[in-house]
């Protein structure tokens, strides 16, 4: 049996090939430990320098700004407390938004009880936070803006550089969660003009487990980690070489084929999108029409509940749910809540996102299995 069409790329990519094979020297041979002096230490110190580049080449920003850490979420909690308990004399109060990944909404309300005031911005119906909403949360004690520069969930894509000058304005650190955008829309961080921005390995086809935090020069941060004086003796601890070869070259390839990458992801989410609104009635895409990943396609089948539709299509289409329902109870995402999409809608939400693997072909029979599902359930009432 053939394994189920993958249109989950925002939960995980597959490594690429070329990842596999730079990671292999540093799998079977090339096993030293960087901070020793000998000819093996030597060996992974050079290939941490050349990831270092590597990562910093798609940010465009300096190696040494570049810190790796062991993924996305390491990296969001990094920046986030790491500002709070570098600046915390100056001012307690931090500003992100309702829609924001678990790795920063939480790590936001855990600060609150250590003395911290945490402003929750709302986003529009598309997932858009307004910038004027930001200007008038804005108070003296203001130390930290986070937010994401893409949603995982439905793809909008937020006002980043439009937020970065408020917060260069008042010289409030500004952060964002990169994580889904890296590697499918440009993500130069002197346009965006952010003192910090985080980078998930798993999300551009290289390993689970790695990550980095860029980090502006000159920006004040604390200790994440404490120990040696790995990374330039900003975050201890012995450097997954492994991995970090595998992101290295991974933000190498996403570099050198973005606007490629980029084109194709999006003729196969809007032949999917198309190809659902042709065979099917009562649906409706969630997410900002344009300024949206080129990959992500967040639909509402009326009428229908998700898990339902994903027990149906699971094992020819795997795809995630944005509502989980139970016997009695409905558990709607915190980002369709936040966008007020109606129950009647959210509940039957799927997220579907195709990536550089993604064919024609598997476009085509994923549009057919999801449409007569759909079909399916609604006969049935």
């Amino acid at each position: 049996m053939k394994p189920p069409i993958y249109l989950d790329y925002n939960g995980t990519t597959p490594h690429a090939p070329e990842v596999i094979e730079a990671m292999r020297p540093y799998l079977e041979t090339d096993f030293g430990n960087p901070s020793s002096n000998h000819w093996y230490g030597i060996a992974a110190k050079r290939a941490l320098s050349k990831a270092r580049e590597q990562v910093a080449a798609i940010l465009k920003c300096k190696p040494g700004e570049i810190i790796f850490t062991s993924g996305g979420t390491e990296s969001n909690n990094h920046a986030i407390i790491g500002t709070a308990s570098a600046h915390r004399q100056r001012g307690r109060h931090i500003i992100t938004c309702a829609i924001e990944h678990p790795a920063v909404l939480e790590v936001c309300r855990m600060l609150q009880p250590l003395g911290f005031d945490v402003t929750y911005l709302p986003v529009d119906d598309e997932g858009l936070v307004s910038v004027r909403d930001v200007a008038d949360a804005l108070r003296p004690e203001t130390i930290l803006i986070t937010i994401m520069h893409a949603n995982n969930e439905v793809g909008t894509i937020q006002p980043i550089e439009e937020i970065s000058v408020l917060a260069r304005q008042r010289k409030i650190i500004f952060h964002t969660d990169a994580a889904q955008s890296v590697g499918k829309i440009p993500t130069d961080v002197g346009t965006l003009g952010v003192d910090l921005l985080s980078v998930a390995g798993h999300k551009l086809y290289a390993p689970k487990g790695v990550g980095a935090l860029y980090v502006r020069e000159g920006t004040a941060l604390n200790k994440f980690m404490v120990g040696a004086g790995q990374e330039m003796g900003r975050r201890a601890g012995t450097e997954n070489v492994l991995e970090i070869v595998g992101l290295g070259m991974a933000c190498e390839l996403a570099a050198r084929d973005l606007e490629q990458n980029s084109s194709h992801m999006r003729a196969m989410r809007d032949m999917l999108q198309q190809g659902l609104n042709e065979l099917l009635t009562d649906i409706r895409v969630n997410g900002h029409r344009e300024k949206r990943l080129p990959n992500t396609l967040s639909v509402s089948f009326r009428g229908v509940e998700a898990n339902r539709i994903l027990e149906e299509i699971g094992l020819e289409v795997a795809a995630s749910a944005g509502a989980a329902c139970h016997a009695e109870t409905v558990e709607i995402s915190h980002v369709l809540e936040a966008m007020h999409v109606p129950v009647d809608w959210a509940k039957g939400t799927l997220r579907f996102t195709t990536g550089r693997m993604t064919t024609e072909n598997e476009i085509l029979r994923a549009t057919q299995v999801v449409g007569d599902a759909v079909k399916r359930l609604r006969s049935q009432g």
